[in-house]
């Protein structure tokens, strides 16, 4: 097995203490967003098997079938199907969306056939995958996740006594769910951008006077002043997690983080199409392709079994579990059928002869057994195979 070191993303929106308390060091002051563990080539983690560091992505590449497992190569390719994040928002994310991955792999298609750049601005798919996502908090944790139904969301705007919502609102109540999310969607993320400047201005002076349900959205304009995200953040849920709790976010499904600690696990993808809260691209035409138009309640996922607590998700792509390591217990020997991640984020645990402290990961190939002991906690991140 081999421990990690991994790269700090350090995306405007991270907190700037969060990531550095976990893993016991100093703050720079800078932001620290994300720290990936994996092989995504955008910031692959690197191991060292006595021949210098080496990007994990690499020695993957040189021998997958030895790396993953001869099962995971024939069900997900030559490549680690999953991505391992600890995300530390301490501003919103970017209200997105991810595609499903027939729409990933015909829009990454279209734009290589029309040359489009892989790292250029306006470039929506940077690869083939899809990208199912599912965030564990470490903290409490605040996001937005999913359409409440269209008459809460009517009913939220018209509280708010901001004239140039009414529209939206008669909208809300005058069509089905699909066509009313969709028709309102659509016609905030088209407007005028100085009319909508202003309607975001009002509604976020009422949201802050109101405050209750109001709160959340109120937030979002100090960061993000005049962005019509504000708004289409209001036909979205509400919801909070506490340590230990999670949500799974499928595809079509906008979403954004507002504030927290959190694991993150997700398939290997990049792809996001963004709707607000951002100053990147914007591509409406082809958000509207992906967004599914229909409510639902985030649904708040709690981990389940003895030993290794497993948080259950409709995706093979990646496993998440977690195991709660007491002061005396007997060690606990994981599966070697596939390549796993695990990373501690309390205590003084053991995997092998390795030693972690939080914040510290390793890399298990498959075939290789892996034995965890000592005191802690200990997420596993794996496949279905």
């Amino acid at each position: 097995m081999d421990r990690l070191t991994n790269t700090i993303r350090p995306y405007a929106w991270g907190s700037t203490t969060a990531i550095p308390h976990l893993l016991g060091a100093e703050p720079t002051g800078e932001p620290q967003a994300e720290m990936w563990m994996g092989a995504h080539p955008g910031a692959p983690s690197r191991i060292d098997r006595g021949a210098g560091e080496q990007a994990l992505s690499d020695v993957i590449a040189a021998d997958p079938e030895g790396e993953l497992g001869a099962a995971t190569v024939a069900k997900f390719g030559p490549r680690l199907p999953f991505l391992l994040k600890v995300l530390a928002a301490g501003a919103p994310l970017s209200l997105q969306v991810h595609p499903d991955l027939a729409q990933a792999k015909a829009g990454f298609e279209d734009e290589e056939r029309r040359g489009i750049p892989v790292d250029a601005a306006h470039r929506n798919y940077k690869d083939p995958n899809h990208k199912p996502e599912m965030l564990c908090a470490l903290t409490p944790f605040e996001g937005l996740c999913g359409f409440r139904p269209p008459l809460h969301s009517a009913e939220l705007l018209e509280g708010l006594g901001v004239g140039s919502l009414k529209p939206y609102a008669d909208l809300l109540r005058a069509h089905p769910e699909d066509a009313a999310l969709r028709e309102v969607l659509t016609a905030v993320l088209t407007a005028d951008r100085e009319e909508m400047a202003r309607t975001v201005a009002e509604a976020a002076a009422a949201a802050e006077r109101l405050g209750g349900p109001y709160a959340p959205y109120a937030h979002l304009v100090h960061d993000h002043p005049g962005d019509p995200g504000v708004i289409a953040a209001m036909l979205l849920n509400h919801f909070r997690l506490q340590p230990g709790e999670a949500v799974f976010l499928g595809a079509g499904v906008p979403h954004a983080y507002i504030d927290g600690l959190g694991v993150e696990l997700l398939a290997n993808s990049d792809n996001v199409l963004r709707a607000g809260l951002t100053p990147k691209h914007v591509d409406v035409p082809e958000l509207l392709k992906i967004v599914k138009f229909e409510s639902g309640d985030p649904h708040v996922l709690r981990p389940e079994g003895d030993g290794e607590e497993v948080y259950e998700a409709p995706i093979d792509e990646f496993r998440l579990s977690r195991f709660l390591l007491a002061p005396g217990a007997a060690p606990r020997v994981l599966p070697a059928d596939a390549a796993q991640i695990l990373l501690c984020t309390a205590g003084s645990p053991r995997v092998g002869e390795l030693s972690l402290a939080p914040g510290e990961s390793v890399f298990v190939p498959a075939g290789e057994k892996a034995e965890l002991s000592g005191t802690g906690t200990v997420f596993r991140a794996g496949v279905v195979v």
